[in-house]
């Protein structure tokens, strides 16, 4: 069992990986597809909320085909769907064929995202202890190996469609060959019997949320939902505004204000790759609450910062902070309901996703009444009232005076059970 456990988790290291790097092949070749389109940024900017929209409808989808089929059946389903969609982009030679095969590789792309945290959720459950983050960690780097792939296949002059068939054809074989390790749903449930697979049932018991029982989605899960929405508009920021704000706002040249991205890109990855041991020392409400106010730390420096290595350090606190949140809030929304994990994530990550795109929509206007730093003010509390709600996280609520205690039980048991092979 523990060597079934190790390859499941590597083959869900590989599915988020290999999401990653579709969606990074996808952005680096964005400028090459707008061309051969033949439109401007203004449609492109429309046509791009097709590839959201579709993402959204996957999300919803995929969870509960996920719950009714297992998450090793449509784990690989939806990865092919993703790579071979790739493709549609690079073909598309007008606003119309575009925005179809947006919708379509958006839609492929939710689906994937839904299916591997789900199923990274299992892989959690039998580990007995946080390895949520790591998962995300290797997303951002799938992302990164993209942008080098993308720079120097466009050096060598490939065609948008060239590169995003080849590097679909690669995903689709990737998909394939990391299914078969993929977990079965009677195998996590058993490897899990003691460890977070009880304790989703036991906390919505106790919460009153009756996340097991009730028909209705149960007010934690959307509370969660609304966290995520919080925190990922929040990280959405940074995506589309660090750069213009260093630009703009402090005057740096474009090759400095491009820094502003790379250090929060950067910050978000290698915290991620630190979240689960801090996860299990201190518990995912720390991580929440902690992150979260540092998160909001870092962009207050970015609000009031002159001097462009000042802004440089915010985007970089920033990063840090954010990085271990939105993982915590996917792996509580798995656990609170073994039989309806895929429904629960695919809820969170929507919202999630939902807050994502709904960063540019609503600092862009802000920006007409105040500057674009001060707009920044808007995530800022948005992190601190998340920080303040971190407290939905908690697994047992009569645990409230050692958030970590609890942590700290969970990270033992997988020695006390070593039997089981689940401590890896």
């Amino acid at each position: 069992m523990e060597r079934k456990l190790r390859l499941a988790r590597l083959a869900t290291f590989a599915y988020f990986g290999l999401n990653g790097f579709l969606m990074g092949i996808w952005v680096v070749h964005i400028p090459v597809v707008e061309d051969r389109a033949g439109i401007g940024h203004a449609v492109l900017g429309w046509l791009l909320l097709l590839l959201g929209g579709g993402a959204f409808a996957g999300m919803r989808l995929t969870g509960p085909l996920a719950d009714r089929f297992g998450a090793r059946a449509v784990v690989p389903l939806s990865a092919v769907l993703c790579s071979v969609s790739l493709v549609l982009p690079g073909l598309a030679e007008g606003a119309w064929s575009l925005g179809a095969a947006l919708l379509v590789f958006g839609f492929g792309n939710g689906c994937l995202d839904v299916a591997m945290n789900t199923h990274a959720v299992q892989v959690e459950r039998g580990y007995r202890r946080p390895v949520m983050s790591a998962f995300h960690a290797v997303f951002s780097v799938g992302g990164v190996l993209a942008a080098l792939v993308g720079a120097r296949t466009l050096s060598w002059g490939w065609s948008a469609a060239v590169t995003l068939a080849g590097m679909g054809a690669v995903g689709l074989l990737a998909a394939v060959l990391a299914a078969p390790a993929l977990l079965r749903p009677e195998s996590t449930v058993s490897t899990g019997s003691a460890g977070p697979a009880e304790e989703g049932p036991k906390s919505s018991t106790g919460t009153g949320t009756g996340a097991g029982t009730g028909r209705g989605t149960p007010a934690r899960i959307w509370a969660l939902a609304a966290l995520a929405l919080m925190l990922m508009l929040a990280e959405g920021v940074a995506n589309d505004w660090s750069v213009l704000a260093l630009e703009d706002v402090l005057g740096a040249p474009a090759a400095t204000a491009a820094l502003a991205y790379g250090a929060f890109a950067t910050a978000m990855t290698v915290g991620r790759l630190l979240t689960d041991r801090v996860a299990a020392r201190f518990g995912p409400v720390a991580i929440v609450r902690y992150g979260a106010l540092l998160a909001a730390v870092g962009l207050s420096a970015v609000v009031v910062s002159s001097w462009i290595p000042l802004a440089l350090a915010g985007w970089t606190v920033f990063g840090m902070g954010l990085s271990g949140c939105v993982p915590q809030l996917f792996s509580a929304a798995g656990h609170a309901d073994p039989e309806a994990a895929g429904a629960n994530v695919s809820r969170v990550a929507g919202l999630g996703y939902l807050g994502m795109l709904a960063g540019p929509a609503v600092i862009g206007p802000l920006t007409h009444l105040v500057p674009l730093n001060v707009a920044f003010l808007l995530p800022v509390a948005l992190c601190a009232v998340a920080a303040g709600a971190a407290g939905i996280l908690r697994a047992e609520p009569g645990a409230a005076a050692g958030g970590a205690e609890p942590a700290r039980e969970r990270a033992e048991i997988p020695e006390a059970a070593g039997a089981s092979g689940a401590s890896g």
